[in-house]
C-alpha cells in the first residue's frame, strides 16, 4: 500500500492515523455485505435476512459515531496539517457516504418485507438483480481504492456510475410502461421502483466515496468536476 501520511515522530499519532483507517476500512466492509444482503433477501424474497440487514444498520451507526469522534480528537488534540488533515477530512465525509449506503441498504430491507407481505412484484427482479451487482462492486472496489490510494481504480469506479445511471433509467421506463399496461400491479411495482432507486443512489455514494479518496491523495476537490473530465484533472496535480 502506498504511504500517505506523515511519518511522525510520535508513534501514538502514527498509530491513531492507522486505527482510523482500520476502521473506516471495517465499516465499509459492513456496508458491502449489507448491501449484497438486501438485494439477496428480495430476490430471494428471505424475511430473515431481510430482518438481519435492518439489524445491521444500529453496527454501521455505531461505527460511524466512533469515527466521527476520533477524527474529531484528533483534530483537537494533534491539528495535523497538509496530507493527515486532507486524510481526517476525506474519512469524514466518505464516512458520511457509507452511512448512508447503509440506510438505503435498509429501505431495501423494508421494501422487501412490504413484498412478502403483499405479493412479489411482476417485474423488476432481473433489473434489480443486475443493477445491485453493479452497485455492490463499485463498494467493493471504492474501498480496495482506499485501502490502495490507488486514484486510477478511484476513477474508474466513479465512471461505473455513469452506466448505472443508464441502467437504472432504462429499468424506470420498463416499469412504467408496464404499470400502464396492468395497473392492478401498481403497488407492488411500486416497491421495486423505489428498490431500484434506492440502488442508484447507493452508486451515486460510491463514486462520492472515490471523490473523497481523490482530495486526500491528490488535494484537489472534483466533487463538481465531470466524470469524463476526472483524469485530465488529477493530472494537473
Amino acid at each position: 500500500m502506498k504511504e500517505l501520511t506523515t511519518d511522525h515522530i510520535s508513534q501514538q499519532f502514527n498509530n491513531e492515523l492507522e486505527l482510523l483507517r482500520q476502521h473506516f476500512l471495517t465499516m465499509g466492509g459492513v456496508v458491502e455485505n449489507q448491501v449484497q444482503d438486501a438485494v439477496q433477501a428480495l430476490l430471494d424474497a428471505n424475511g430473515s435476512l431481510a430482518e438481519d440487514v435492518k439489524n445491521q444498520d444500529s453496527t454501521v451507526n455505531k461505527l460511524d459515531g466512533l469515527i466521527d469522534e476520533e477524527c474529531r480528537r484528533i483534530l483537537a488534540k494533534r491539528q495535523p496539517a497538509a496530507s493527515d488533515l486532507r486524510m481526517i477530512l476525506s474519512i469524514s465525509k466518505a464516512v458520511s457516504e457509507l452511512e448512508r449506503m447503509g440506510d438505503e441498504a435498509k429501505k431495501i430491507a423494508n421494501l422487501t418485507l412490504n413484498l412478502i407481505n403483499e405479493g412479489e412484484s411482476p417485474r423488476g427482479y432481473v433489473e434489480i438483480n443486475r443493477i445491485g451487482q453493479m452497485v455492490s462492486r463499485m463498494i467493493h472496489d471504492s474501498l480496495d481504492a482506499y485501502a490502495r490510494l490507488d486514484i486510477d481504480a478511484a476513477i474508474k469506479v466513479a465512471k461505473q456510475d455513469r452506466t448505472v445511471d443508464q441502467e437504472y433509467n432504462t429499468a424506470m421506463r420498463s416499469l412504467v410502461t408496464y404499470m400502464m399496461e396492468d395497473p392492478r400491479s401498481i403497488s407492488r411495482v411500486i416497491n421495486v421502483i423505489w428498490v431500484l432507486r434506492s440502488l442508484e443512489r447507493i452508486g451515486d455514494h460510491a463514486r462520492h466515496t472515490c471523490q473523497h479518496l481523490i482530495f486526500m491523495v491528490k488535494g484537489v476537490d472534483v466533487r463538481h468536476v465531470n466524470v469524463n473530465d476526472l483524469a485530465v484533472e488529477v493530472s494537473k496535480k
